[in-house]
This record gives structure tokens, C-alpha cells and sequence, in this order.
């Protein structure tokens, strides 16, 4: 009887966990847009993949195939509808998991593609096509969420739109849709990219500017490679290679992981390089894309004019948000690494353990069959202000919705914030309170912590809680 009544709280506490994890995720969804030069290499179709595992996370509002400088003259819309239909073999099973997945139908119903051009050939009177005018109905809604575009390829068929935005639309209205766009892209895949900055110099644009050609352009140099590339400079960049090759990835994605596991592509070159520009919009704790500064999954940027190399199309004309660099200490090789590429290879573990899981749900018929991140929360306010020497003390706690042990770390991220305080360093920062006394400083600034909360399960998850410390004199 004792046991059944055991049973019978864990089952309701299970409910309520499940409940919980469902209002903290989907309270509010950013709108998402994607435009996908799929099937120029396997990594797009890697990247959708991955996204469709996180699609309830996002108000996906289209995703439109487009063309790129390695794929100039076709789109490849069949491969997103093809991939589509293998998510649709598996979205009941990740309903399960966790609640919001959008239909097969839904899906489909938004994919659309670009004109069979390259670059500024799709610019211009008469150049409309099918998803610039998808993406142009998305600028135009009455809803007052950002809207963040993910270029994957080409921008032309963004360019497009803004053209047409400014062709039929009063000034007010296009400075008011321009204030909504978040717009992410993977380097610049064609030429519209510096016409899109250049043209509309209030747009939030994140990009590593610059072209490839013939393999010695800028690709390897861009932040978003920092997803599954290693070898930078000829050095091993410090990030653990295991979890992003073929032999891993066959055991967590392809094999035994349902029909959508069963579309992810060998990788032939570099895993992924477009989930970047999704990353950073996952409701983990830690993300926050209205501040790219900040750091997140998906990298950190920092809003400057870069300067101009001979891989770019052009100088950039105004601020946009760039490369940046982190100090990241690796457990492979027992040192410090700093380059913009550990401001993503830094978060690879959880990022790739977390997508595994997903993995995991395809094929898991009941939620007590996978494991699911933890539910991390702070004992005080996110944001703290305090005296210079003051003592500071910073506490969280977690809930595991599968009943899994849970460790802590607090992470100081110096590069974010305007203290500079490279030396500063965190006693006992596995416990799950924390104290320090506060730098002295003859002006405001602030300091970033982060709680990282990780289960024990498999594989284990991580999720965040960040601390915003303002220090006044």
C-alpha cells in the first residue's frame, strides 16, 4: 500500500515537472524564418534535421530553399519536403517528450522556394518569387515578437523582399518592420549581403562577412565553424572531436533513431555548419538573442565595423554584429584556448548531448523511456546591484523531471559584461552557493555568472540560469 501510494506522488510530481518544463519553454516562441540553400552540401540537410528536433520551440513562419555560390542556377525544395516527411513519422513520439510540435501538413505548408538565380540576378523589378513573398507577408504580420531570419544560404531572396518592403510601403512602415528583423547568416553565400547592410544600415544583421572561393576564402575564419571545425591555423582548436564525427553520430542519430534520424547525411566535410543561427534561440537559460554579446549556444558577437579583408565583398560600411573572441580552458588539452570559434565549441558537450536526446525522444514511447534537462532556478533576483567590496552570494536549485541526480557549476564569463576582471576567480564553483566580494570599480559596470545545472542521466542535460551583477562604487 506504502509503495502504491509512493508511486502514486512520483507519478503526480512527474505530471506537475512535465507541466512545468511545457510553461517555462513555450511562454514565449521566437519567430523563425529560414532560408536553406539545401543540397549545395549534406550540412544543410544535417541542420534541418536538427531543427525539426526543436521545432516546438520556434513559431516557424516559412523556410524557403534558395541558391548560394556553390549552388547558383537550382533549389532543392523536394529535400526539405522529403526530410519533412520523415519528421512527420516521428513528431507524436517527441510530443511526448515535450509539447508544441507543428503538424507534417503545417510543415510542408510553409516550405517555398527562391528564383533558380545567383545573388543580385534575383534583385530587383520583376524578380519576385514564391518565398521572397512568403517572407515579406511574415515582415508585414501584426505581431510584435521580433522575427528572426536564418540565412543557411544565399540572402538574395531576402534582399528581395526589403526591396519590395520599400517599393510598397510608406517609410514609417518599413523602419517599423526593419526594427523587428533579427537576421542571422552563415558568412555571405552570395552577394546581396553587403546590399542588404549597406542598404538598410538600422537592420540587426549577425554575420562573419566574407566569401568562399576555390577554398581559400573566409569560412574557415567565421565563427559559426566553431560548430564541428577543429583545426584552425593549422592548431587543434582545445574542443572534444568525438561527439562531431561520423562513428558518434551513427550511434546517437542515424541508427535506431526513427525516420528522421535515417535523413541525416555522412558528413563529409563539417557537421552542421548552419545550426549556428538556431542555436542561440533555443529557451535554454543561457541564450538571449536580443543580446548576441551575451553569448550563447549558437556563439558570441560583438557590434563593431570589422575590417576589411580580402575575402569580403566589399567594406562594410556600418556596425554589425561580428566575431569576438573567448578564453575557454579545454579538458583535452589542459590549457587555454581564445578565438571566436570557443565561443560555440565551448557549449559543444551540452549542445550535442541535449540534441541526442532529441534523438532519443523519435524512437522513446513513453517519457519515463528518455531523459529530459533539468529545470534550473535562482534563490534571488537575475539581476543584482551591489557596492564595490561588498560580499555577493549567488544560489540556484534544480528540479529533474526524471528524478536524476543533479551537480552545479557557476561559471564567471568575463568577456561579457564591462568589468574587467581576468583574474577573478570563483571559490568552490560546483557548490550550489556561492560568495565573493565585489572588484572594486571608480564607475558602474556589471559581471556575468552563469549557473549550469547538469543531470545525470543519458545522456546527461544542461540548462541554464544567468546572473547579471551591476557593481557601483
Amino acid at each position: 500500500m506504502e509503495n502504491q501510494k509512493n508511486m502514486k506522488i512520483k507519478s503526480i510530481s512527474s505530471f506537475i515537472i512535465f507541466s512545468l518544463i511545457s510553461l517555462i519553454s513555450f511562454s514565449q516562441k521566437p519567430r523563425v524564418f529560414v532560408l536553406t540553400d539545401i543540397e549545395n552540401e549534406p550540412d544543410d540537410a544535417m541542420s534541418y534535421v536538427r531543427f525539426l528536433t526543436y521545432a516546438n520551440q520556434f513559431d516557424i513562419e516559412g523556410i524557403v530553399a534558395t541558391t548560394s555560390c556553390w549552388q547558383r542556377k537550382k533549389t532543392a525544395e523536394w529535400r526539405l519536403h522529403e526530410i519533412t516527411e520523415a519528421y512527420g513519422k516521428v513528431r507524436d513520439n517527441l510530443e511526448i517528450h515535450e509539447k508544441g510540435f507543428p503538424t507534417e501538413a503545417y510543415i510542408h505548408s510553409i516550405i517555398k522556394k527562391g528564383l533558380p538565380v545567383f545573388g543580385k540576378e534575383g534583385l530587383g523589378e520583376g524578380k519576385d518569387s514564391e518565398g521572397s513573398d512568403w517572407l515579406l507577408k511574415s515582415m508585414l504580420k501584426d505581431d510584435a515578437r521580433p522575427l528572426y531570419i536564418q540565412a543557411w544560404g544565399g540572402t538574395n531572396v531576402l534582399a528581395q523582399a526589403l526591396y519590395k518592403l520599400s517599393k510598397t510601403e510608406n517609410s514609417s512602415t518599413v523602419a517599423k518592420v526593419i526594427a523587428k528583423l533579427r537576421v542571422y547568416t552563415i558568412s555571405d553565400q552570395d552577394d546581396t549581403g553587403p546590399w542588404i547592410r549597406n542598404t538598410y544600415k538600422d537592420l540587426f544583421y549577425i554575420v562573419s562577412p566574407g566569401f568562399e572561393e576555390n577554398g581559400g576564402g573566409q569560412y574557415h575564419y567565421a565563427t559559426w565553424s566553431g560548430i564541428s571545425g577543429d583545426i584552425f591555423h593549422g592548431r587543434f582548436t582545445g574542443a572534444d572531436t568525438t561527439i562531431v564525427r561520423n562513428k558518434y553520430l551513427d550511434e546517437h542519430v542515424r541508427i535506431n533513431h526513427g525516420a528522421l534520424g535515417e535523413k541525416y547525411p555522412q558528413i563529409p566535410y563539417l557537421m552542421e555548419g548552419d545550426t549556428p543561427s538556431f542555436l542561440g534561440l533555443i529557451n535554454n537559460g543561457l541564450n538571449d538573442p536580443e543580446h548576441p554579446n551575451y553569448g550563447s549556444w549558437g556563439g558570441r558577437y560583438e557590434l563593431y565595423i570589422p575590417q576589411f579583408k580580402k575575402y569580403m565583398y566589399e567594406p562594410e560600411t556600418r556596425p554589425i554584429w561580428t566575431d569576438t573572441q573567448d578564453e575557454v580552458y579545454s579538458e583535452i588539452t589542459k590549457s587555454n584556448h581564445t578565438s571566436n570559434h570557443a565561443t560555440i565549441w565551448r557549449w559543444r558537450s551540452a549542445f550535442q548531448n541535449d540534441f541526442f536526446a532529441r534523438m532519443d525522444w523519435c524512437v522513446a514511447k513513453t517519457f519515463k523511456d528518455a531523459n529530459h534537462p533539468p529545470i534550473p532556478t535562482l534563490n534571488h533576483k537575475s539581476e543584482l546591484t551591489v557596492k564595490s567590496d561588498e560580499k555577493v552570494t549567488l544560489s540556484g536549485n534544480g528540479i529533474d523531471p526524471d528524478q536524476n541526480s543533479l551537480s552545479y557549476q557557476w561559471i564567471y564569463y568575463n568577456e561579457v559584461g564591462s568589468m574587467n576582471a581576468s583574474r577573478f576567480k570563483l571559490q568552490n564553483p560546483t557548490n550550489q552557493e556561492i560568495s565573493f566580494t565585489a572588484p572594486k570599480t571608480t564607475s558602474a559596470k556589471t559581471m556575468h555568472f552563469i549557473l549550469a545545472v547538469t543531470d545525470n542521466g543519458t545522456p546527461s542535460l544542461t540548462r541554464y540560469q544567468r546572473v547579471i551583477v551591476n557593481i557601483i562604487p
